[in-house]
């Protein structure tokens, strides 16, 4: 047997390859594949067909009791009864020369040869096979001149019918349990094997051993250095141990990730796995939870154990806020199940009976729902925040990212860090494939800076549609809404800096939109927060004054305004008749009743609409100051559908409040 014979199985042996079968186009998959469940089936089938049908006999007549006294067994012509006892049911042979008798003649079909049906002929039901035997019994006293005195047989009985009647039902119930069971179990083989009935209580977390190779490491993480230190000082102290313990210093029972999704979370543990040169149990939060109770607890038990004898190891949990969750908080949805599996990971992890040598990290973006016992040190004593990159860790992504990708030389990493502020490290990527499979239809041989650009108004605003059916009409109120906000957003001091304004229509809803791009800041002051609003109704506004009626385009940007304006006053105490109070629930205990009175809600209310009004008429009045201006970017944008930072320069000059350092996306103007 030849090494190409063998393939590795899931349990670290190898299987023998079979040799695929002749005539199938050599494809194993199109051949036959029997086992142990078609020979089951084939025999319950065979079986069902002789109880179905070894009881009819298509030459048997049915005949009533009285027919059977009177005319064939008074007149002696039977010759043998056979009694089914457990179908209550009489079959009788007639003799051959009682057979041409026109009496059964008359019964018997046409063409019956008596030479060759031997019979039963006739057939007929009784109540009891005891009260059958008195009657004959009976009838002999009362006819002793008969003489011919049929022999009984009651040894023939339908045999098959009691087994089926037995058996086929525990048969069924335990198909349906073995079927459960797999199903339960995770779909694989019945048994003691992986997930089978056995092993329904057993952990489902994959190992990475010593000689296990993952391809990740702490090089393929970026932009996230602060974080990268943390759990890289943890996989240390696994390694060499006596470098902090020399020092009195312990090792820590845990580390929490936590940040917004697409941060690269289970990226870092990954790279943990691939630089630790300790055994690694990766598993899903969601792999403890099972509709059969106390399955969840068995298996953190049994994972434990299994890292108990690996240690010092790892244990990753991701999405651990899935069993997680905070306990009693609410009598309606609570969940014993569940509470019972983080009371049991929370004894295992911190218990009685603790143990050193077990390092367990989890992720979750929600630590706002995770039980307070289970964040407390002892159990994670780190909690790593993994936040959305910067510019300068949103270059370093790019850079791992743009790697395996043909990238034509005039591509700016650092304008695109700059260009796709709030993106997550998962984002960034999604910008990066999209981009190769844009300039790989376009067929370039490299992708490009307009690759790049096409592909974050693609991951933005989705997917362009060219070819939608606007009318002349629509399109104008699109433009002029566009500019309403472009224009804005330039005489603004405090609004963000425009970056491109486009009337192609995007996605599912967006007939056009202006990107800009926001400072990376993490505070703001009024005056910031009302020339954002300013700029948002810009839209609104401009269809006011150049259409006198309003549309419904600006549904999107009425909705971030209301959002902003109550965050205004009722969160960050903004205004001067609410005052210095806050309303804001983070842990949402008070989402069924309102933490203030109805006065002061209605307050909100009026002060929350006399805000965005104020701003609708600063808008109003800007935009008829620079209506000029308004027109002239509206009619080049109706004439190019796109036009870039560099565009609106030409057309309307530069912006007051310049920046040190503007961001083109074109090297040269869409309308020069």
């Amino acid at each position: 047997m030849s090494q190409e014979d063998l393939k590795p199985n899931d349990r670290g042996g190898f299987n023998r390859m079979r040799p695929r079968p002749e005539g199938n186009n050599g494809d194993p998959r199109k051949g036959p594949k029997f086992n142990l469940y078609w020979i089951w089936g084939i025999l319950a089938v065979i079986l069902l067909g002789f109880n179905l049908f070894s009881s009819f006999a298509p030459d048997t007549k049915r005949i009533t009791f009285a027919e059977f006294n009177e005319q064939m067994l008074a007149k002696g012509d039977v010759e043998k009864i056979i009694l089914i006892s457990n179908k209550n049911l009489v079959r009788v042979y007639i003799r051959k020369d009682s057979l041409k008798k026109d009496y059964y003649q008359s019964k018997l079909p046409k063409g019956y040869n008596p030479d060759t049906d031997k019979g039963p002929q006739f057939e007929f039901t009784i109540a009891k096979p005891e009260i059958f035997t008195d009657d004959l019994r009976d009838f002999y006293q009362k006819n002793p001149a008969v003489k011919e005195v049929p022999r009984i047989d009651d040894t023939e009985g339908d045999w098959l019918a009691p087994i089926f009647q037995f058996v086929l039902p525990i048969f069924v119930i335990v198909l349906i349990w073995v079927l459960l069971m797999r199903k339960m179990g995770g779909g694989a083989g019945g048994g003691a094997g992986p997930g089978g009935i056995f092993n329904i209580g057993k952990s489902k977390a994959q190992l990475f051993d010593k000689g296990t190779k993952v391809n990740i490491t702490f090089n393929d993480v970026a932009g996230l250095d602060e974080a990268k230190v943390e759990v890289m000082e943890i996989v240390d102290f696994l390694k060499n141990p006596k470098k902090y313990t020399n020092l009195g210093g312990k090792i820590p029972k845990g580390a929490l990730l936590i940040g917004p999704p697409g941060t690269g979370k289970t990226l870092l543990a990954k790279a943990v796995a691939g630089e630790a040169q300790v055994p690694f149990f990766s598993l899903s939060g969601s792999d403890f939870v099972e509709m059969f109770v106390g399955v969840g607890a068995s298996r953190v038990r049994d994972l434990f154990k299994q890292a108990r004898e690996k240690a010092p190891c790892i244990i990753f949990i991701d999405e651990i806020d899935a069993i997680g969750r905070a306990r009693g908080k609410n009598a309606i949805m609570s969940n014993d199940e569940r509470e019972s599996t983080l009371n049991q990971l929370l004894v295992e992890m911190d218990g009685f009976s603790g143990e050193s040598g077990i390092i367990v990290l989890a992720a979750t973006n929600r630590p706002d729902v995770l039980d307070t016992a289970l964040l407390r040190p002892g159990r994670f004593d780190r909690q790593i925040s993994i936040d959305k990159p910067d510019v300068k860790g949103r270059e370093a992504i790019f850079k791992v990212h743009l790697k395996p990708i043909k990238v034509s030389e005039a591509v700016d990493i650092h304008k695109l860090a700059e260009q796709t502020p709030g993106f997550a490290g998962a984002d960034i990527a999604n910008v990066c494939n999209e981009a190769a499979l844009i300039a790989a239809r376009k067929g370039k041989e490299a992708v490009d800076m307009s690759d790049f650009q096409d592909a974050v108004d693609r991951v933005i605003g989705g997917l362009e549609k060219k070819n939608k059916i606007i009318s002349p009409e629509e399109k104008k109120i699109i433009a002029y809404h566009e500019a309403g906000h472009a224009i804005c957003g330039w005489y603004l001091e405090h609004a963000y800096p425009l970056l491109k304004v486009t009337i192609v229509p995007r996605g599912t809803a967006a007939l056009g939109y202006a990107q800009y791009t926001p400072k990376e800041q993490y505070l703001y002051n009024t005056d910031q927060l009302m020339d954002q609003i300013c700029m948002t109704l810009g839209g609104r506004a401009a269809e006011d004054l150049f259409f006198g009626k309003i549309s419904t385009g600006a549904q999107n940007d009425l909705q971030q305004i209301t959002r902003m304006a109550y965050a205004m006053v009722s969160v960050y105490g903004m205004n001067e008749k609410v005052g210095n109070v806050s309303f804001y629930d983070p842990q949402q205990e008070n989402s069924f009743t309102k933490p203030y009175s109805e006065e002061t809600s209605r307050m909100i209310d009026e002060e929350v609409r006399k805000l965005i009004d104020s701003a609708y008429e600063r808008t109003k009045e800007l935009l008829l100051e620079k209506k000029q201006q308004v027109e002239v970017l509206a009619e080049k944008l109706l004439d190019k559908e796109v036009l870039f930072q560099n565009d609106v320069e030409l057309l309307i000059g530069k912006r007051p409040y310049e920046e040190k350092k503007t961001l083109d996306v074109e090297e040269t103007p869409a309308i020069a």
